[in-house]
C-alpha cells in the first residue's frame, strides 16, 4: 500500500503524549496504520550539550549518531500513541535498533524527520513491527534508524521468521563502566522517555521488573561513544539487539572485535549475562 504523509507544523508536547499512552491498555486491532508523520526539528544546543555529557560523545562539532533519535523522540511517540494504532505504547518492547549514518553529522542546526510503522510479523511471543525514522537535511536523507518492537500478546497468523545470528568474532574487553540507580532518571530529563520501568525500582516493579532497568538506547549510546575510533565519519550503520536488561545498579563490560570496515561487540554483566550485541559495517 502507498504511503501517505501527515506534515505538521512542530510535535505535541510530550505531557500529553504520556497521558495518552496511559490511557491505552488493551490491544485495539491486527493492523499498522498506513500513513507516517514529518516534522522539521531543530536542534537544541543546551540539550545536545547535556546529551554529550551523560552518554560520554566528544564535542567534535557533529551531532552524537544516535541523538536524532531523540530528536524524533516526541514524533515517534505521537505516531504510536495515536488512535488508530493498535498496540498500547507503555507495553511495547525494543527488541533491536539499526542507525545508518550516510553522511557526516556536522554543522548541522535543524533537520526535518519522518516516522512510519511497518512489517508487522508473528513472534513467539506476540508480534513485531518496525518503527522507521528518517532524517534529511537540505541535500536530502542523512541519518535513518529502524527500531524492532514487540507487542506481547498479539496473535497474528503465519510462521514465525527465523533469525540466524552472525558467526560470532573473538573479543576482547574494550572498556567497563557502571550503571548507577538514578541513570535512568538522569536519561530521561535529557532524553524525554520516562518509561516507569526506568526511573525507580517501585515504578518499575509495577510492570513486574524487580528493578529498575537503564534505557537501552542509552546503552546503545555509551557503547557507540567508547567505539568512536573504530568508526568513520559516515557510511556506516550500526544494529543492536537487545537482550536481558541493565538491571540498576550494576558494573557492565563493553567487548568488540574490529576487522575494518566492520566489527562486532557485545554489553555483557558479570557472570555471562549478556546484555546487547551488535556489528557495525559500511551501509
Amino acid at each position: 500500500m502507498t504511503q501517505t504523509w501527515h506534515d505538521l507544523g512542530n510535535t505535541a508536547g510530550l505531557s500529553g503524549l504520556y497521558l495518552k499512552a496511559a490511557s491505552k491498555r488493551k490491544i485495539s486491532g491486527d493492523s499498522l496504520p498506513h500513513y507516517g508523520l514529518r516534522c522539521g526539528i531543530d536542534v537544541d544546543e543546551r540539550n545536545l550539550d547535556a546529551y554529550r555529557k551523560l552518554c560520554l560523545f566528544t564535542h567534535d562539532g557533529r551531532l552524537p549518531p544516535t541523538y536524532p533519535h531523540v530528536m524524533a523522540f516526541a514524533l515517534q511517540m505521537q505516531l504510536l500513541t495515536a488512535k488508530d494504532f493498535p498496540f498500547p505504547l507503555l507495553g511495547l518492547v525494543h527488541l533491536g535498533n539499526r542507525i545508518r549514518v550516510l553522511r557526516p553529522l556536522g554543522g548541522i542546526s535543524r533537520l526535518r524527520f519522518a516516522v512510519s510503522v511497518d512489517n508487522l510479523q508473528p513472534h513467539e511471543k506476540g508480534a513485531t513491527f518496525d518503527l522507521r525514522t528518517d532524517a534529511e537535511d537540505g541535500l536530502g536523507l542523512i541519518w535513518s534508524e529502524t527500531s524492532r518492537m514487540l507487542c506481547r500478546g498479539m496473535k497474528l497468523e503465519g510462521e514465525v521468521p527465523e533469525v540466524t545470528p552472525a558467526e560470532p568474532l573473538k573479543m576482547s574487553e574494550l572498556t567497563r563502566w557502571y550503571a548507577d540507580t538514578d541513570i535512568g532518571r538522569h536519561y530521561a530529563k535529557v532524553c524525554g522517555d520516562y518509561n516507569p520501568i526506568h526511573l525507580s525500582a517501585m515504578s518499575a516493579k509495577l510492570f513486574g521488573f524487580p528493578q529498575a532497568i537503564a534505557h537501552g538506547m542509552w546503552s546503545k549510546a555509551m557503547a557507540m561513544a567508547h567505539l568512536r575510533g573504530h568508526l568513520p565519519r559516515s557510511g556506516y550503520q550500526v544494529a543492536v539487539d537487545f537482550h536481558k536488561p541493565v538491571r540498576l545498579p550494576s558494573e557492565v563490560i563493553l567487548d568488540c572485535s574490529a576487522e575494518a570496515p566492520s566489527g562486532q561487540f557485545q554489553l555483557s554483566g558479570h557472570g555471562g549475562l549478556v546484555h546487547m550485541t551488535g556489528d557495525w559495517q559500511p551501509a
